[in-house]
């Protein structure tokens, strides 16, 4: 049996051969291939997500959150979010299990199950942009500084907005959040905002004859 001794230029040469290969499972390299959210997204799949987020629990979470931490200061909302992030990583989260335990959290993530597979991610905010209910734990409490929010909550009522396509490496899909502002029923004002993440390649899936 003989072990070849690799000199550094022949190590050089396969790194040079294999480079074109890894660019081709790069993100990078097929971005331009990305498939178009706003185009897969149609009318019909933003209606049928506004459906389930009519269920009064949505719209009752969200008041009842509202009434109860509407008149918080940024400091007050920035202590939350930092309380959030640093229980990610602690035995003990009070304030991830209060919510993910929340009836809305319960209801989200019936949906979520009922999608099969194609809902990665569901969750609505209030009026600051604070988590109401989830389907999983988000990397942070307040989204108010973000586009999911700043751009569906100040827009009024039928305010949607599609975000970019992401390449998920893990799962091997793509993936973009739909965001909505979430209307009260009764007063029709926008009281918070929802974000929905889609599994586009299942959504291309679907909408393809005879897949």
């Amino acid at each position: 049996m003989y072990l070849y001794d690799y000199s550094r230029r022949d190590s050089m040469r396969i790194l040079h051969a294999c480079l074109p290969i890894a660019l081709l499972f790069s993100p990078g390299a097929f971005a331009e291939n990305a498939p178009d959210p706003e185009a897969l997204i149609t009318p019909a799949v933003i209606e049928s997500v506004g459906e389930w987020l009519s269920n009064p629990i949505v719209s009752l979470s969200i008041n009842a959150q509202n009434n109860l931490r509407g008149a918080l200061s940024q400091a007050e909302i920035d202590a939350l979010d930092t309380q959030w992030r640093a229980e990610r990583e602690a035995s003990d989260k009070p304030l991830i299990s209060a919510t993910l335990s929340a009836p809305l959290s319960i209801y989200l993530l019936r949906v979520q199950a009922n999608s099969l597979g194609l809902y990665p991610e569901i969750f609505v905010m209030d009026a600051n942009g604070l988590n109401v209910g989830q389907s999983a734990i988000t990397g942070d409490y307040w989204q108010g500084d973000e586009d999911k929010f700043q751009k569906t909550f100040p827009g009024g009522p039928g305010t949607v907005f599609i975000d970019a396509a992401e390449w998920d490496e893990d799962r091997k899909i793509w993936r973009a959040q739909l965001n909505l502002a979430v209307t009260d029923p009764e007063t029709e004002k926008v009281i918070g905002a929802a974000t929905v993440e889609f599994n586009l390649t299942e959504l291309l899936r679907r909408q393809t004859p005879n897949s």
